[in-house]
C-alpha cells in the first residue's frame, strides 16, 4: 500500500493547519482512503472506483484526466503547491 502525507492550509481557515493522508493500493483510480487531522481530531473516509468514475462523468471530464487531477491535488509534491485550494466544512 502506498501513502502520502500532506500539510494543507484550507482557504476556509488559512491560519489552521491540517494533515491529509491518502492511501491507495495499485492506482489512485481504483479508489483510495483518506485521513484528515487537525492534530487533535481525525476524520477518515474512502473513495471507491465507482465514485471516481461518477464524479468524472458529473464533471464531464475524461476519467483518466480526472484521476491525473486527483493525483496532482492530493498526492503531488511542491510542483502543485498553490494550484489547488482546500475548504474544510
Amino acid at each position: 500500500m502506498e501513502r502520502t502525507l500532506k500539510r494543507i492550509h484550507p482557504v476556509s481557515d488559512p491560519e489552521a493547519t491540517y494533515f491529509l493522508q491518502v492511501s491507495w493500493e495499485k492506482d489512485l483510480g481504483t479508489g483510495f482512503g483518506l485521513v484528515l487531522s487537525d492534530g487533535q481530531c481525525a476524520w477518515t473516509g474512502t473513495v471507491s472506483e465507482a465514485e471516481i468514475s461518477r464524479e468524472a462523468a458529473d464533471m464531464e471530464m475524461n476519467r483518466e484526466k480526472y484521476v491525473e487531477e486527483l493525483k496532482k491535488a492530493l498526492i503531488a509534491g511542491e510542483e502543485s503547491a498553490g494550484k489547488y485550494n482546500f475548504a474544510i466544512s
